[in-house]
């Protein structure tokens, strides 16, 4: 515990600076909000017993806390120009906190542009307590265990974090959600992806290697990290991350590295720069690139063509 207060400092500026990394995304022209679906009926889930709260950084990023109530918020193609292919996005913020424009709005519409459905997921967070930096105590302490292991380089998985339970649950309930209703919204039952940032890709993994029930059809593991073990009909996946990041520096290598060993189907982008939260803002730097490379990849497997009805 003294150890952890002694650096409590230094772990809250890092996470803020990841928190504003993540917000300084640019913006799609569009701006207009989608649909919210629900997940569950009200009061189906146990509520946190505070309100749902949000912040809105600097940058004009809007981080949500306390979520409760999980939906997931729609963004449909402009008529006749929906492909099939539907990608539920999944924000970063440690299960504590949802980056939600900069990791979540902002992509969803790039992806509506180029006719992908785009669902994004306001998955349960852990409660947080009502102060600048919203951070319980043990999410500092999960902090402090991932910067001790990308300051070692130890290559081990991260245990689980408090919170990814609930959220793997909203994560499989909105997979259900979106192939149950596929038809109503011009999407293929088998084209279903699931994209993560930061906690949301480790969320992403987690569904990628689960129940097949709610198995994505594909994944994005975006600056994310290992979940196991990984079976042979994983989720075919995008990985990419940098090498300058500060939580997750070596964690892509080791999940491309998992999706090989099982026979899986796997793609990994290593940035030399670009740190933990590179998003969609252009950064001067490869990484810019990224959004660009998952496109080319889905087009490759055939998923940014008409589906054939």
């Amino acid at each position: 515990m003294e150890t952890i207060m002694k650096n409590l400092g230094s772990v809250a500026r890092l996470v803020m600076a990841a928190a504003l990394l993540t917000a300084t995304t640019a913006m799609a022209q569009t701006t207009a909000g989608g649909e919210n679906i629900p997940l569950y009926p009200k009061g189906a889930v146990v509520s946190l017993g505070v309100p749902e709260t949000r912040d809105t950084l600097e940058s004009g990023e809007t981080m949500i806390f306390n979520v409760s109530e999980p939906t997931l918020e729609l963004f449909r193609p402009d008529a006749g120009s929906a492909n099939g292919t539907a990608i539920i996005i999944a924000p970063g913020g440690g299960f504590v906190g949802l980056g939600y424009e900069a990791g979540g709005r902002a992509v969803a519409r790039q992806f509506a542009q180029r006719g992908v459905t785009a669902f994004v997921l306001k998955y349960r967070t852990i409660k947080s307590p009502d102060n600048a930096m919203h951070m319980p105590e043990i999410h500092m302490k999960e902090m402090e265990g991932i910067m001790a292991r990308a300051k070692s380089g130890r290559p081990v998985e991260v245990p689980q974090f408090a919170g990814e339970k609930h959220a793997v649950e909203d994560g499989a309930r909105a997979m259900a959600i979106v192939r149950k209703r596929a038809t109503e919204w011009d999407v293929d039952p088998k084209r279903i992806g699931f994209l993560g940032f930061s906690s949301g890709a480790f969320l992403a993994a987690d569904l990628a290697i689960g129940d097949k029930a709610s198995r994505p059809d594909f994944v994005g593991l975006i600056y994310g990290g290992l979940r196991t073990p990984v079976p042979a009909d994983a989720s075919p996946a995008f990985i990419a991350g940098a090498a300058d990041d500060e939580f997750t520096p070596n964690d892509p290598v080791q999940l491309y590295n998992a999706w090989r060993k099982a026979g899986t189907s796997a793609e990994l982008h290593i940035y030399e720069r670009g740190r933990h939260g590179f998003d969609l803002k252009p950064k001067g730097t490869t990484s810019d690139y990224w959004f660009d490379e998952l496109i080319w990849w889905m087009q490759s497997r055939g998923l940014m063509a008409q589906a054939k009805r």
